[in-house]
Formats: C-alpha cells, structure tokens, sequence
C-alpha cells in the first residue's frame, strides 16, 4: 500500500487583487466560517434544544515583511483615511514540490487591525507587520494540478530592520534619540449587519482607534521632554499648543534614508518618569514615557509601493 503524502504548512501564499505575494509572509490564519448556536428551552421542561442560527467569517491573520507589500501598505493607508477599501483575495496552500493543492478566496475584506513591532535600537530579530483583514465571504476550492506558488525573491525585506527608526516631536529637539517604542496597533471597527434572509452579516467601517505609544529615552536627552511633563501634566497647563505633531520613520540600515514613515498629529503626553535606579547599576539611566495620538497617517516613496 502507498502511503499518501501529508501536505506541508510551510508553503502557502498570499494574494490580492490580484498582486503577486510578499515572499516574506511569515504565516496566514483564519477566515473561516463559523456558526452561532441558539439554546431554546421547551416548556416548562429541563432539556434544551439547540441549532444554528446566524454565520460569520474568522478575521484572517496575516503577518509579513516588506517584501512585496507596497499594495497591503497601501490598502492600510486609505483605511487610516477613512478611504474604505474592500478586497478579494486568496490563500494557496502547497504540498512538498510547491505544487499548489488548495485556494482559500475571500471577498469584500476590510482592514481590521494593523500591528507594528516594537522597535528597539537593541534588537536583533527581523521586523514583520501583523494585519488582521475581515473577509465577507469566503469559500475553499481545489487547486489545478499543474499550478506552482509564484512568489518572488526580492531584496527589499533587508532594508528594514526594528532597530532601524526614528521617532520625533517637530516642536523640539532631543526625542530623536528614543530608543525603544513598544509594539502598537491601530484598530479598524466594523459593523456586522445582519439583513433579511442572509445568514452572513454585511460589514461596515464604524470608528478608527490610533493607540498611545510608550517608549524609553536616555535621561541625558530628555530635557525637553521633562519640560514638556512639568508645563502640560504637573502645572496642569490648558493650552491647545501642547498637542504637538511627530513622526515615526522607518530607516535603512545605514539610518541614511525613510524607507516609510508615520506621521502623527494632536499628540499629547500622558506621562513621563525616570526608571528606577539601582545602586552600582551599568545601565544607562532611561526616561519611560506615554503619549496619547489623536491622529496616525502613512507615506513613503512610490505612493508607498516601495519603489
């Protein structure tokens, strides 16, 4: 008897639209159906009797490297502006020989959630982009036999690395020396409407939720930031001036260059102080702060294709 080849979970590929996939998509889960049960009671009896009731789709789980994503930045661009834009897509999964065996499709997705890592000028692990997308409908059908993944080597993942950004107030100087912002996401709400007969919910975008960031600076560079603090936290200062604006870029790195950036506006502080100290501690002495972000845009070259 022939044993049958069990499928690998290490060959997959994204597509959307139609655009050619990241080669450096680390993994992909999710966006499957899934049903809601009703319990109804029957008279005045114990037993219960349940049955499905109302579908919905799992969010698809995406995380990925910069390789080839100009078109999913650019999808995360028009969410953050309010621009909705709804796409279809496909998850193909392979066997051993890269022989596809199964596409996953999916329709009318919107953007969800997208996460940053931390960056820290410390590190040394790769940097990848977590988004979650909400599909409205979505189906599994049997790959052509001939048909083979079609990612594209590319050396664009090696010009980002966590270690590689630059965080900035526009209003004063220091915060360039930041050295550690922790992981944020931003969240896109949805609305899940259920109409008529349907048993799959329409969605619609509702309210974009831009996180705080927290970080760490050196105590030598944070002056400014201390300053900051004692005008518009401690003295309690009403003023719209301290709402400042910034950014977040992306760098190479050889730090020369914005691979991308992050705009930020209506960015105030919500806390600022100095780590504890420890006695004959090595440790350069750190100001941990937290700042509330009213609103996040996106930009880079090519329209942030990545040209």
């Amino acid at each position: 008897m022939t044993a049958k080849p069990s499928y690998t979970a290490g060959h997959f590929e994204l597509q959307i639209d139609g655009h050619k996939t990241t080669t450096f998509l680390k993994s992909v889960e999710g966006g499957w159906a899934k049903a809601n049960v009703v319990d109804d009671p029957v008279g005045a009896h114990s037993e219960r009797v349940k049955h499905l009731a109302t579908l919905e789709y799992d969010p698809i789980s995406i995380e990925f490297g910069l390789a080839g994503a100009g078109k999913v930045l650019q999808w995360v661009q028009g969410s953050w502006n309010r621009k909705f834009d709804r796409r279809n897509g496909q998850i193909s999964h392979a066997d051993f020989n890269l022989k596809q065996t199964f596409e996953h499709w999916f329709y009318d997705a919107l953007i969800t959630e997208t996460t940053f890592p931390t960056l820290d000028g410390s590190s040394k692990d790769p940097g990848y982009i977590k988004c979650k997308i909400q599909p409205e409908g979505a189906k599994l059908v049997t790959s052509p036999a001939a048909t083979s993944l079609g990612g594209q080597s590319t050396p664009k993942q090696k010009l980002w690395h966590p270690s590689a950004f630059r965080f900035t107030i526009d209003q004063f100087d220091g915060m360039e020396y930041t050295n550690k912002l922790e992981s944020f996401t931003i969240k896109q709400g949805v609305k899940k409407l259920y109409v008529g007969a349907d048993r799959f919910p329409q969605l619609e975008p509702t309210k974009i939720e831009f996180p705080n960031l927290s970080g760490t600076i050196s105590l030598a560079k944070a002056a400014n930031l201390l300053k900051w603090h004692q005008e518009y936290v401690t003295s309690g200062k009403i003023d719209p001036k301290g709402q400042l604006t910034g950014s977040i870029e992306f760098l190479t790195p050889d730090r020369a260059s914005t691979i991308f950036r992050i705009a930020l506006f209506d960015v105030g502080l919500m806390s600022a102080s100095i780590l504890p100290s420890t006695a004959n501690a090595d440790q350069i002495k750190r100001v941990k702060f937290e700042m509330f972000v009213g609103k996040m845009t996106l930009d880079g070259p090519g329209a942030l294709g990545l040209e």
